[in-house]
């Protein structure tokens, strides 16, 4: 049996990256998946819900409150009712503030936090009345700490981790969970975009050492930890903000581990 038999999940981002590895983890779990994104249907979409009992997917945008709220009411309609929402939409950007325009700004935190927002806004109404529910949100380690040139994205994850605290507040004694997950640097299609577009390679590999693992991490391992949040296993967390970085923000490297042979 899996760890979601039964169980109804919408996710958002879900054509690609980390949403699709939900999608995909989720589905061989036993879950009853929804995918909501910017995207058309994307044409892996019948091998990513191929376990799935049952699936549903539609296209728009988290900004849009009309089609989240549509959105919301159709996987219920369809489904009977959520039991699990994952916030995975999301989109990078930044800069020094300066050197930042105000719609690029408006752009990144309108998606990544108000965008999460939104979507628990209509989950939850369902959740309440069931007394039951499950909210996992893709924050970002960048949400806990400051990254050079980070500025938009920071500011918009960071509300997001404080976001899923009040959220937890808020709704626990209603049966409703809410945590997050905080990836370290995920080797995605967004992540390759931006290192693409800048000629960031040399930066690329840096950021990769930087973990203590010594490489990016992979979007079927975030979605583990997802799934272990929306899972009952995990019925006694609330409010977390799970760190999955390959040791990234463990702490720093000099050089002395080389020195003893451990590298």
């Amino acid at each position: 049996m899996g760890r979601l038999e039964n169980k109804v999940a919408l996710v958002t981002g879900a054509a690609s990256g980390i949403g699709a590895a939900c999608v995909e983890r989720f589905a061989r779990e036993g879950a009853r998946v929804a995918g909501f994104d910017v995207s058309e249907e994307p044409a892996n979409w019948a091998t990513l819900v191929a376990d799935a009992p049952e699936s549903l997917y539609r296209a728009g945008d988290v900004r849009d409150e009309q089609g989240v709220q549509a959105t919301v009411r159709a996987v219920e309609e369809r489904f009977g009712r959520l039991d699990v929402l994952v916030n995975a939409a999301g989109v990078g950007g930044g800069g020094p503030v300066h050197m930042l325009p105000s719609e690029e700004w408006d752009r990144v935190v309108d998606i990544n936090l108000k965008g999460t927002y939104l979507m628990c806004k209509y989950a939850v109404e369902g959740m309440l009345e069931r007394r039951a529910g499950n909210i996992v949100n893709i924050a970002s380690i960048e949400g806990l700490e400051g990254t050079e040139g980070g500025s938009a994205y920071n500011a918009s994850k960071g509300g997001v981790v404080v976001l899923t605290k009040n959220l937890a507040i808020d709704y626990a004694r209603r049966g409703i969970r809410v945590n997050c997950v905080c990836p370290g640097f995920v080797d995605t299609p967004l992540l390759r975009s931006i290192f693409d577009q800048n000629d960031l390679g040399p930066v690329r590999e840096r950021i990769a050492d930087a973990h203590q693992l010594g490489r990016l991490g992979r979007s079927e391992e975030i979605a583990s930890a997802v799934l272990f949040l929306a899972s009952d296993d995990a019925s006694f967390v609330v409010g977390h903000a799970l760190v999955v970085d390959g040791g990234l923000t463990a702490g720093h490297r000099y050089g002395i581990s080389e020195m003893l042979g451990l590298a």
